[in-house]
């Protein structure tokens, strides 16, 4: 046993200094070795458990930080997405336009307006609630017509429907509801006056004027019409399916998803994208059926929803924008925070290499030195065989 060997108080003391020497040295070369000079809670309970904490929140942020990264793409996807759109309607402009100066087809205007009062019938027929008095009917600027009511020749239903037979310019008739029904077919106006208690009697209002409604028929289609007009919906449906592919991760803006950012660990802080329906139907651009692309006016129409559609775009695009930029910029603040936290955990817990060379070297110094010490001591116990 190391108690049953008695050493003299010189070696003794020598080998107390190399075995505290020993342990420094230990506890230098792991310092090296780690880079650190906490490596537990015994080192240093406070620095310890503290730069743990730290360590815990970069980790936590650096979680979130992938998050961020992938609403920064998904933002690029969509205005990558927006920005294909917008040249796709602009190519759908382009047809529209050309459409406009295609050869033209071949069409007829017809106009179709009616105006509808009411006949008041008794139970023989006859127009007796319809007070005296006159109803005039004008068509565009032609001669006044008018209707007597009142007296022997306009007391019975026959009598009225053979008058308004009479009129020119305008049909009209007692239809099976008993209404007076006013038809016209020509672009001109119609305007209905007489007496007052007449108008009232018979559903009118004096003074009502009406334009005729434009009814455009294409008697024989432009055949390059025909073939823009099919370009231009295969444009739209190009516009959708663009539209349902901007997708990441999953996620798509201008199909309708919204996302949600997280920015702290807490989740107190976050960041709402309410995502848009870029399809054509979405961006009210309808598709072109039938004759559409033969009438001038359909083709302006549909100019004009492709100019709301690009306007919608544009405003989008810079909403998208603005999101990014707020979302860019709290991942480089999250970025710096957790650099931050890190090298606050690291400055509690790193070692000093240059320090901990500089202390191994002085160690290996001192344990040389005690080591000499040690057999200097032994020398003099042994010196004492010399006296025999």
């Amino acid at each position: 046993m190391a108690n049953d060997i008695t050493l003299s108080a010189g070696v003794r003391q020598n080998l107390l200094s190399l075995q505290s020497t020993a342990e420094l040295m230990t506890r230098t070369q792991e310092r090296l070795s780690t880079g650190k000079k906490v490596n537990s809670a015994l080192d240093n309970p406070v620095n310890f458990f503290t730069s743990q904490s730290l360590s815990a929140r970069a980790s936590d942020l650096n979680r979130l930080l992938d998050a961020v990264g992938n609403a920064v793409q998904t933002l690029q996807e969509a205005d990558k997405g927006i920005s294909s759109i917008t040249k796709l309607i602009e190519s759908a402009q382009a047809v529209a336009r050309q459409a406009l100066t295609a050869t033209e087809a071949e069409t007829s205007n017809t106009y179709d307006t009616t105006v509808t009062g009411t006949a008041v019938l008794d139970a023989d027929g006859d127009i007796a609630a319809v007070p005296a008095g006159d109803l005039t009917i004008q068509v565009g600027s032609g001669s006044v017509q008018t209707i007597t009511f009142g007296g022997a020749s306009m007391d019975t239903l026959a009598e009225l429907t053979a008058a308004l037979g009479g009129l020119t310019g305008v049909t009209a008739a007692i239809n099976g509801d008993d209404f007076i029904e006013f038809n016209w077919t020509t672009g001109d106006s119609i305007t209905i006056g007489g007496n007052a208690a007449v108008l009232t009697a018979l559903g009118l209002t004096a003074g009502t004027t009406q334009a005729a409604v434009d009814t455009v028929t294409v008697d024989t289609a432009s055949a390059d019409r025909t073939k823009l007009q099919n370009q231009y919906n295969t444009l739209l449906t190009q516009i959708t399916q663009m539209a349902s592919d901007a997708s990441f991760n999953g996620v798509n803006l201008i199909d309708g998803d919204n996302l949600t950012v997280t920015f702290n660990e807490g989740g107190t802080s976050t960041l709402t994208i309410n995502g848009v329906d870029f399809s054509a139907t979405g961006l009210g651009i309808n598709a072109i059926s039938g004759d559409g692309f033969q009438v001038d006016a359909n083709i302006d129409a549909a100019i004009a929803e492709l100019d709301d559609a690009l306007s919608t775009l544009r405003t989008q695009a810079a909403t998208f924008g603005s999101n990014l930029s707020i979302v860019q910029a709290r991942q480089e603040f999250t970025k710096n925070t957790i650099n931050v936290l890190q090298v606050g955990a690291d400055n509690l817990t790193l070692a000093d290499t240059n320090e901990e060379s500089a202390n191994m070297l002085a160690l290996q110094t001192r344990q040389q030195l005690s080591t000499v010490a040690l057999s200097l001591a032994a020398q003099a116990d042994q010196s004492v065989l010399r006296l025999f």
